[in-house]
């Protein structure tokens, strides 16, 4: 007991120590990504007033910098108490009350790089900087199951330098997106800071969805959607108790869809996510050349080909012309050419399906015998548990082209993604 009890001061003095003004900075789309970017932040309890100041990054001097006049605050208490694990292996308790902070960075000029701080006080971040949309062509880079964990450092540093690798073969990237799992247990708040002081964070806009590892805590101790909400800062456009979860939002030509799987275990639960998937595709579906879905949960098992949840969404995808489901989860690259009505076609209709492997060295998958779906998969590739890789992803008015890499930076597979006349 008295071990514990010198670890939960430690821990509190380290987060004070460690703990600027500011923390957990992250830049996430608005809901159209053209004209408008979130920024998401944290400061301690008794820092009431913090704010964005941002310019074009052309204006050196800062200049014209214009200043956010409205911050979404609420006081946070979703993460405290929750039991977790030290960098240093050590059992202990977070203790997290922290103002969580967002706005929106408006009227943005299109295709343009812009530069931000965070200013609270006399104390302002290092600059961070983002990309709008706009252009014809552009870029992300594409990243899942990383699963940060403070005792395992070498997680968080084989995806970061994954990602740094598709920088270098693309260095005019314009964001990353992930997939799910970045933290072992998203109620280990102290994971999602340590996450956010990566350099990588400074540079790009960041997109994602909520994995099944990001929306629980140590040993399942508590289990919601209010982590991954409250480490973000994406646009409140989801469904009932789904708002900053589940949400949309347009990069250039493109419409994103991200679901969150962890709100679909019942019957009704993935009737209520499909009818707001409805709503979404009713409504924005004509304003979009690509329609891209992203989802935590695995299309298919690699393992051995087994059908998992193309089984759910197949129909609707050909009913609203969806062009390009992304997932990861299973550990293992599984990738189709565009299908319809559950058959491969010549590209010009149907929805290419992939689901990226882990990226941590960890926590990867071995397959079994292919025995499986071997008339739509087109590829299954795994290293095994030490599985590193990740996915560039370019975009022109033409096709999508998704490339996957390992971690040395070998191409391993691509696929193209046509754009279908409507």
């Amino acid at each position: 007991m008295f071990r514990l009890t010198v670890l939960l001061v430690l821990a509190c003095a380290v987060c004070t120590a460690f703990g600027q003004r500011i923390f957990s900075v992250e830049t996430c789309p608005a809901e159209d990504a053209s004209k408008a970017m979130n920024v998401s932040w944290a400061t301690p309890e008794d820092v009431t007033d913090s704010y964005v100041i941002y310019t074009e990054a052309s204006d050196k001097l800062w200049r014209n910098a214009r200043r956010t006049t409205e911050v979404d605050m609420h006081l946070c208490t979703t993460f405290d108490s929750l039991f977790s694990k030290t960098p240093q292996n050590e059992d202990f308790y977070e203790r997290w009350r922290f103002n969580k902070c967002g706005a929106t960075l408006s009227k943005l000029k299109r295709d343009t790089e812009y530069m931000y701080r965070v200013v609270a006080g006399d104390e302002q971040t290092p600059i961070y900087r983002f990309k709008t949309a706009g252009a014809k062509n552009w870029s992300a880079c594409i990243i899942a199951d990383f699963h940060h964990y403070a005792p395992a450092p070498g997680r968080l540093r084989s995806a970061m330098t994954m990602i740094d690798t598709i920088c270098r073969k693309d260095p005019s990237l314009d964001w990353v997106l992930h997939l799910g799992d970045v933290i072992a247990w998203g109620g280990s708040y102290s994971f999602w800071k340590s996450m956010y002081e990566e350099p990588i964070f400074r540079k790009y806009m960041w997109a994602g969805v909520n994995g099944n590892h990001d929306d629980m805590s140590r040993k399942y101790a508590k289990c919601t959607n209010d982590f991954f909400r409250n480490a973000n800062h994406y646009p409140r456009n989801g469904y009932e108790g789904e708002e900053g979860v589940c949400y949309y939002f347009h990069y250039g030509d493109a419409l994103f869809v991200m679901l969150n799987n962890e709100d679909m275990r019942k019957d009704e639960d993935l009737a209520r996510a499909q009818a707001w998937f409805r709503q979404v595709m009713e409504k924005e579906r004509k304003k979009a050349r690509y329609v891209i879905v992203c989802e935590h949960y695995q299309w298919f098992y690699g393992n051995d080909g087994k059908t998992s949840h193309y089984a759910r969404w197949n129909k609707l995808f050909d009913e609203y012309g969806v062009d390009l489901a992304l997932a990861g989860n299973n550990h293992i690259y599984v990738r189709t050419n565009a299908l319809y009505d559950g058959k491969e076609t010549d590209g010009t209709k149907g929805t290419v399906y992939v689901q990226t492997a882990s990226s941590d060295g960890e926590r990867g998958q071995g397959t079994r015998e292919w025995t499986l779906n071997k008339d739509i998969i087109k590829k299954i590739w795994t290293e095994g548990e030490q599985t590193v890789c990740g996915m560039h992803f370019d975009a022109n008015p033409k096709e999508l082209t998704l490339t996957l890499f390992d971690r040395n930076g070998q191409q391993i597979d691509q696929v193209k993604v046509l754009a279908k006349k409507r």
